[in-house]
């Protein structure tokens, strides 16, 4: 069990060069991507676009080719001509699978726990959040399997899901007592499930959402949701 106290606490993934996931492999150029592999790419592209690298109508027109890329080299085309990833980048290795936990125990108490970047999603989780904040970041999660089953105790705290297009939230399991639940899946019936979420416990004085991710400001300017459709 995580437990985390009066100091605030973050759980991330070791922020890590991107350019160093990108091993040269001429031979692989062919190889079919996987969506991690699409997702380190539009992550390239993103951090391009807030350095002034690429205008918001060609960061559009990238991520549409990243998220439709069907080898290494459909993906290293689209940041060859960028400094941070150009000159490292001739195709992607495949990635290795991870192996999830079976469990894995948050306990958070007036501090924040989360879990972010490019962590691997365990089979199930109990999380238990008492004037604390507990966040689940699952937009570069490594998902390896179709559910993961949530436990959650909230008093006067916060669980929050971060999700993407293909992730399916269930909360009806959830009894609420002056809190409230909330979930956002605003892609609609049509996009493949890459990942049920079944949520079950109880809410008291607190809240459990779970939504897509913010707007960034160009998507808020030009009026765009914070999401991508996964192809």
């Amino acid at each position: 069990m995580l437990a985390c106290g009066p100091v605030t606490y973050s759980l991330r993934m070791a922020d890590t060069d991107p350019g160093n996931r990108l091993v040269p492999a001429a031979d692989q150029s062919a190889l079919r991507a996987s969506h991690a592999d699409r997702d380190q790419i539009v992550e390239l592209l993103r951090v391009a676009a807030g350095d002034g690298r690429l205008s918001p109508e060609e960061l559009d027109e990238r991520l549409g080719l990243a998220l439709t890329a069907r080898t290494y080299a459909d993906l290293a085309a689209l940041v060859t001509d960028l400094p941070e990833a150009g000159a490292a980048v001739t195709a992607l290795s495949p990635a290795t699978a991870a192996q999830p936990k079976g469990l894995v125990r948050l306990h958070c108490s007036s501090g924040r726990a989360e879990r972010a970047g490019r962590w691997v999603v365990p089979n199930r989780m109990e999380l238990s959040a008492t004037s604390g904040h507990i966040t689940l970041d699952f937009t570069q999660a490594e998902i390896t399997q179709r559910t993961l089953h949530i436990d959650a105790a909230v008093r006067s705290g916060h669980i929050t899901l971060i999700t993407k297009p293909g992730i399916v939230v269930d909360a009806d399991d959830v009894s609420v007592r002056s809190g409230h639940v909330k979930v956002r899946e605003p892609w609609g019936p049509d996009v493949p499930v890459l990942l049920r979420i079944g949520i079950a416990g109880r809410c008291g004085s607190g809240h459990i959402t779970a939504r897509p991710p913010r707007r960034t400001f160009w998507q808020w300017l030009r009026r765009k949701p914070g999401y991508a459709i996964a192809p």
